[in-house]
């Protein structure tokens, strides 16, 4: 399956984190979203990001050796809704970015926000942002 996933990140306690090439990021304590994709196989990428040994090659790898995934949430998309999705974020009030994070290869400002929002309100909005039946992580095949 290709498409587009989202991730929801819980994030226990403040941190302040080198991010590779961006370099050191404070983050509160909170809940976050981060919107990827994978042209290939999607599962695999999402059970990459769940997983706790391996290379850190993206940004997100950095916040998830201190964070905890609370759900992935996967639709077979084009590409061009990994940055609809994320923009989609950016333009909403209720929602904050993290400058320049995981959006090394498009001209997004970002692919990771944090909200002050319940697990569950997020979870709703996140299925908002994609016109597409979701796939929750638990019919992944991880």
């Amino acid at each position: 399956m290709e498409g587009v996933y989202l991730l929801l990140i819980n994030l226990k306690k403040p941190l302040v984190k080198t991010i590779g090439a961006l370099g050191e990021i404070e983050f509160k304590e909170g809940n976050y979203i981060y919107t990827g994709s994978a042209q290939n196989n999607l599962e695999a990428r999402v059970s990459r990001h769940l997983s706790s040994e391996k290379t850190k090659h993206w940004h997100i790898d950095y916040l998830l050796e201190e964070a905890e995934i609370l759900e992935a949430i996967a639709f077979e998309a084009g590409k061009e809704k990994e940055c609809e999705s994320a923009l989609s974020l950016d333009k909403n009030k209720q929602f904050t970015r993290v400058e320049d994070f995981g959006c090394s290869d498009c001209s997004c400002p970002s692919h990771l926000y944090f909200s002050d929002e319940s697990v569950e309100v997020l979870l709703d909005k996140m299925t908002g942002l994609i016109e597409e039946e979701p796939v929750k992580s638990e019919d992944l095949d991880l």
